[in-house]
């Protein structure tokens, strides 16, 4: 299953659902191009690179050693390794869609957090578990959104996202969590909400916008064909990662 809200006439249902698929959002021009870019990239991969053993994920390799350790999870820092995703990335329209659900005048684009090529290969990809990212993230508010650019096709097979509607506006007791702070699947206050969750299918070009408090997950890849999406993150200018933090590490770039 899967649902698509459109965001120029459906903003009401991205602040009750925490997100909203523009389809086509990307032409085909952008990302065939960074297409290209991204796979001479990829083989050898270069740095800076996460890899599945990296992440401890469920079915990732245990260590960068072992068969399969060094399948790349992310290809870090893209806004400066990828001309044609930065410059979609920090475009006027892009801009205008993050500041239309954020509500605010002017907005600006982490690199420290995102800012990455998902790749997702055949084999030894791992299964990421249900959770909200802004609970890795140090900002003033908690109010930020990230874009999730499909660069192939995404579906159940290939290990597209699933997300839990109106999830950014719950506040769970800690005891929910597990010691990585992922959803615990095995508490029973957990188990009405895991059934409401739904898939997010995208084409080429289609792009996901979703609230950092939006629960999410995504499963393993079973096709013999590599998965990339890019996904970067904003937040309004006024909205400043706090000092000391991984989250101030990197200037963030100001969108037009």
């Amino acid at each position: 299953m899967s649902q698509v809200l459109e965001l120029d006439s459906r903003q009401g249902d991205f602040a009750a659902a925490g997100f909203v698929v523009r389809k086509g959002l990307c032409p085909q021009t952008v990302y065939s191009t960074a297409l290209d870019e991204v796979r001479a990239q990829l083989d050898p991969v270069l740095a800076p690179a996460e890899f599945e053993a990296d992440v401890g994920y469920p079915g990732a390799p245990l260590s960068r050693s072992v068969a399969g350790g060094r399948t790349p999870r992310r290809l870090l820092s893209a806004v400066s390794r990828f001309p044609t995703l930065k410059a979609f990335a920090t475009s006027l329209e892009v801009s205008a869609q993050i500041q239309a659900l954020l509500g605010v005048p002017a907005v600006s684009l982490s690199q420290a957090h995102h800012n990455c090529v998902m790749t997702k290969s055949p084999d030894h990809s791992s299964a990421t578990l249900w959770h909200q990212d802004v609970r890795y993230w140090s900002f003033d508010r908690p109010e930020l959104v990230s874009i999730w650019v499909a660069l192939g096709e995404e579906n159940v097979r290939n290990g597209s996202l699933r997300v839990i509607p109106g999830s950014h506006l719950l506040d769970l007791d800690r005891g929910r969590f597990d010691h990585a702070l992922f959803l615990r699947p095995e508490v029973a206050e957990n188990k009405p909400l895991l059934r409401t969750a739904i898939l997010i299918e995208l084409e080429p070009g289609d792009v996901l916008f979703f609230h950092g408090r939006l629960f999410h997950a995504a499963g393993p890849n079973r096709t013999q064909q590599v998965k990339l999406s890019a996904v970067f993150t904003y937040h309004a200018n006024d909205n400043k990662p706090i000092p000391g933090t991984r989250s101030a590490l990197y200037e963030s770039v100001l969108l037009p």
